[in-house]
């Protein structure tokens, strides 16, 4: 007994066709012309007719499996990944943990069809883009370096919420450096300036969005000293700009910093999902696999710059002069700075600091105290 014989929409019209040259009512040519094929085709169709019926115009390869077939097996392991272990992760960042964890190699768009077809949605939900004209990036690196803060819940509700302070290079992309804070504090740009300036130089500029960490509100009140000297005094971090010759550059929006902005976006999908597989709950532990997944993270989204020359200066002299907090104080009549308790050692040329001579240079004027232990 033959088995049924379906036929779709085009093959109909082709046995459609046949039948009218079979019946003489239509010549090849026309024949070929309606059906869209050639007479050479038109002709092995009506030989095959003949010989095997309806059969001969539905494709050999109908009901057959593919070569190239998902496993059942292959297909339900990785449904049951991706609402297990991988829960939250999105489509490419799945597909890259399969094959780097699992061995699982798929494309990405095999990896969304299956998800699609058995109702498992992006954890993203995905507007359409606005129209806005990017800017163009700096064409060297080193050139323009973007700094900011984020804060969010990182760990997901197992420990406390935290800061991810960072820098992206504006020329390339590439996240020069990253670190986790309890808060979005001046120790912490300190740090990640430290690491930047000693790993690849000291950069041309900072763009940043206007932060008390880099600079003084214009809403507070300006002291004596600084209405008597027409500008407000640096903050700790401007005053390390200015010490290392960086130019410091605020934005007016987060669209402005596009850049680095995108760069959270990014982070709060795949690091969290690299924090939540690890099983992180400590700011330490968090650390940890941020620095072990920033390599890979630079590899897969850094773009070579424009020109291959670097804008990174070699920093000079001692760096521990210059990262560390410097405050202004007055030396007391007991020649003691009262905030510190630092004692100020009398010199050979001078009996004590608080009364030099009426026309001594440093009379009236404060001195400078150095804090080294807050980078710690």
């Amino acid at each position: 007994m033959e088995s049924m014989v379906t036929l779709n929409s085009k093959e109909q019209k082709k046995l459609m066709v046949i039948s009218k040259v079979e019946r003489g009512e239509v010549g090849g040519r026309e024949a070929a012309a309606i059906s869209g094929i050639s007479l050479r085709h038109l002709r092995r169709l009506i030989a095959g007719y003949r010989r095997d019926g309806v059969r001969a115009l539905a494709h050999g390869n109908r009901g057959r499996t593919p070569a190239n077939a998902l496993d059942d097996g292959l297909r339900r392991r990785v449904i049951e990944l991706a609402g297990s272990t991988y829960a939250g992760c999105n489509t490419q960042h799945f597909t890259e943990l399969l094959s780097e964890r699992d061995g699982l190699r798929l494309s990405r768009s095999t990896v969304r069809r299956i998800l699609i077809e058995n109702g498992i949605s992006g954890p993203r939900k995905r507007k359409p883009p606005r129209h806005r004209r990017r800017r163009e990036r700096y064409p060297q690196e080193g050139m323009l370096v973007q700094i900011d803060g984020s804060r969010h819940d990182w760990l997901e509700g197992r420990g406390p919420w935290m800061s991810l302070i960072g820098a992206i290079d504006d020329a390339t992309g590439e996240v020069l450096y990253a670190l986790f804070r309890g808060q979005e504090d001046a120790i912490g740009y300190f740090q990640l300036l430290h690491h930047i300036v000693t790993s690849h130089g000291i950069p041309s500029a900072l763009y940043h969005d206007g932060h008390a960490v880099f600079e003084r509100s214009e809403y507070e009140p300006e002291s004596l000293e600084e209405q008597l000297e027409g500008k407000k005094s640096f903050t700790q971090f401007g005053r390390l700009m200015a010490e290392l010759n960086i130019t410091s550059i605020r934005s007016r929006s987060p669209q402005a910093r596009g850049r680095i902005e995108r760069l959270w976006g990014t982070f709060q999908d795949r690091l969290v999902s690299e924090l939540r597989l690890a099983g992180v709950r400590t700011l330490e532990g968090a650390n940890e696999v941020l620095w072990h997944y920033l390599p890979g993270h630079n590899h897969k989204f850094a773009v070579p710059a424009a020109q291959p020359d670097s804008a990174f200066r070699k920093p000079e002299g001692n760096l521990e002069d210059i990262f560390c907090f410097k405050h202004h104080r007055t030396v007391g009549l007991d020649n003691v700075v009262r905030k510190k308790e630092l004692i100020m050692p009398s010199s050979s040329g001078q009996r004590c600091y608080p009364k030099p001579a009426p026309d001594h240079p440093w009379r009236g004027k404060y001195r400078v105290f150095v804090d080294k232990g807050n980078m710690g």
